[in-house]
């Protein structure tokens, strides 16, 4: 995805790593890593989306590059991790949400870090809730946006039909590929066809679901942003990895990262939440339940916005948050 142009004056310029990789992280899974910004600079990693969006380029300029330290990396599966969740034969099973946490501490361990920030968005939110609330002493603070936690109403909102009432049109073309019979379980009947080996099965599928949340998680329209994550290769790896967690509730009891929040597990951790009023995919009554749960967390609603960090006003959110704890400790 390349950046919208009115995000120039928002986000810091443009920077090429100066390091990359891949970490083997067992279970046969290679996973792509890279640094930029300063390599003396206060450590800090990014989570992105999904689960199974994979980062962008972009991704990097949400920081001052002279004084963070940047670490991308993408989520087993996807992006440049390897073996991708495109391949009709590619495994599943190790690729929870307990694998991924332990995949961002091996990778904190082995570029010998102490502690760091943790930055994540959406899914992004989920993870760094879930690696936060496992390995709080590692996390010097966390700045987190569009939350989004697994808990079964907020997937029945979006993909069995709470969000079909403000986009019908684009509803009904979610609904398509499913006959009328299994519409009153979605996620599971499409979870059907995005496990078929078939191209002609889960190609189809794979399409329409990545479709369904890429025309809908910004304020208006966005064609380049669906074109974007609709490749036929992205688009089978979001959909498969996407799709696999939500059949699984993440692998975590029901309402976890927030009982486990309100039961004191992020007490001590600086942090900001930013949240966008009218974000359809992860609606703002998760990011209230988490600062009601977390209160010392600045509460960010950003008035104008929907759910992407592309939107002015979260990215302007987002980097105000991290030039704040810049200079922190």
């Amino acid at each position: 995805m390349s950046v919208p142009s009115v995000l120039a004056d928002v986000l810091y310029p443009d920077l090429e790593p100066y390091e990359t990789g891949f970490l083997l992280v067992g279970d046969g899974q290679r996973v792509y890593w890279e640094q930029s910004g300063n390599p003396d600079g206060k450590p800090v990693v990014f989570l992105h989306g999904g689960p199974g969006g994979g980062t962008s380029p972009w991704h990097r300029r949400f920081f001052d590059p002279e004084k963070y330290r940047i670490i991308l990396f993408d989520q087993r599966g996807c992006g440049r991790s390897t073996p991708h969740a495109s391949d009709p034969a590619a495994d599943l099973r190790y690729n929870t949400t307990w694998h991924l946490v332990a995949d961002i501490d091996l990778l904190r361990r082995n570029f010998g870090i102490e502690r760091w920030m943790v930055f994540g968005g959406s899914w992004g939110s989920t993870l760094a809730l879930a690696y936060a609330q496992t390995h709080r002493d590692a996390v010097t603070e966390l700045v987190l946006r569009g939350i989004f936690t697994l808990r079964r109403h907020e997937l029945e909102w979006f993909y069995e039909g709470g969000a079909g009432a403000l986009f019908p049109d684009l509803w009904e073309r979610f609904i398509a590929p499913i006959p009328v019979l299994e519409r009153s379980r979605m996620i599971e009947a499409y979870h059907r066809r995005l496990t078929d080996p078939d191209p002609e099965v889960h190609g189809p599928a794979a399409l329409a679901w990545t479709t369904w949340e890429a025309s809908t998680i910004t304020l208006r329209p966005d064609p380049g942003l669906v074109a974007s994550m609709t490749s036929a290769e992205a688009a089978t790896a979001f959909a498969r990895i996407e799709n696999h967690y939500f059949v699984h509730g993440g692998w975590m009891r029901e309402g976890q990262l927030v009982a486990d929040a309100a039961a004191g597990a992020l007490a001590g951790i600086p942090g900001v939440i930013v949240q966008g009023r009218y974000d359809v995919c992860t609606p703002v009554m998760t990011a209230w339940d988490l600062h009601r749960a977390w209160p010392e967390a600045d509460f960010v609603v950003v008035d104008d916005a929907g759910h992407s960090a592309a939107e002015p006003g979260i990215a302007a959110a987002l980097v105000a948050a991290t030039d704040r704890f810049a200079a922190a400790s």
